[in-house]
């Protein structure tokens, strides 16, 4: 199993500097992917959403920012709610950024759950699974066929060109419901976790994902399971907490169950990912621990 780092995006850690300094130092410390989250708006009442969600950088600007100083390690975004924006945008985005990078992007995709950001951005709420399907499949004939052209029911593109053509992004998706599993497995290159995803359970999850992927005559094994390891280090109080090495041993369990890729994200630790700490705080802590928990 790998072991990826949630990169610097949110609250009092995320900074210019910090972007810098983690994405290089999870490089040289042997992790193998960096990773970023979407999240546009947050209601007016800072009280209705987790301090992570208060302050938070744009996951393709910041993996852009990061892919010019780092050269080997993979840049995911776990993952950009794509309501909110037309897949040939994010066509074009996503593979301007696989070049750049040199063919290292993981695009996972989410079908949101906050009304605000679907308000402001005049995105529907409605049939979001069929939406899905549609908007892989759009993505997929800009990334490789020479002309591309679709006509679906939710989205059209017209017989067209885009270039340059990407090295490969994998697209990833997320989604809890047994639909939602199922259809990761079906059309994508993987299936991510939440960071509420009961990790106990994530077996049963697992084998959902990799039903649906055999249902499409895909190889099951081949199927990525990308998981967000909300770390909470101190006090034992599930999966992922307590000591450095009982966190490790969680990470050892969890590839048993079936995970292929665990990454530690410490954008949910209110010791760094909340904006009213200080930014020295939040970074000694954080650096404290992509050290001790490296692979």
């Amino acid at each position: 199993m790998k072991i990826g780092f949630g990169a610097p995006v949110s609250g009092a850690w995320a900074t210019p500097d910090n972007l810098t300094r983690f994405a290089e130092s999870a490089e040289e410390l042997g992790y193998s992917s960096l990773w970023t989250f979407h999240r546009l708006l947050t209601p007016a009442d800072r009280e209705a959403l987790d301090p992570v969600y208060r302050s938070v950088l744009d996951p393709l600007v910041a993996l852009s920012f990061m892919a010019a100083r780092t050269s080997a390690i993979r840049l995911g975004v776990s993952l950009i709610n794509f309501p909110f924006v037309s897949p040939a945008y994010l066509a074009k985005q996503a593979s301007t950024l696989d070049v750049v990078s040199g063919g290292r992007l993981d695009l996972g995709l989410g079908a949101g759950w906050q009304k605000d950001e679907f308000i402001a951005t005049g995105a529907s709420m409605e049939r979001r699974g069929p939406r899905t399907v549609e908007y892989v499949q759009v993505l997929r004939t800009l990334w490789t066929d020479e002309v591309s052209s679709f006509d679906g029911e939710f989205y059209t593109v017209p017989p067209t060109r885009m270039a340059p053509k990407p090295v490969g992004p994998q697209v990833l998706l997320g989604g809890v419901a047994p639909a939602a599993l199922k259809r990761a497995g079906r059309i994508a290159d993987g299936w991510m976790s939440r960071s509420a995803t009961d990790l106990d359970a994530i077996s049963d999850e697992i084998a959902v994902v990799r039903e649906g992927a055999a249902e499409a005559g895909k190889d099951p094994a081949a199927v990525r399971v990308v998981v967000r390891g909300v770390v909470r280090p101190g006090e034992r109080t599930g999966r992922l907490s307590g000591s450095f090495s009982q966190i490790r041993a969680d990470a050892e369990w969890l590839g048993e169950q079936g995970v292929t890729e665990l990454f530690y994200d410490l954008n949910w630790d209110e010791r760094i990912g909340n904006p009213d700490v200080s930014t020295e705080s939040a970074t000694e802590t954080a650096q404290e621990l992509l050290e001790a928990l490296k692979p």
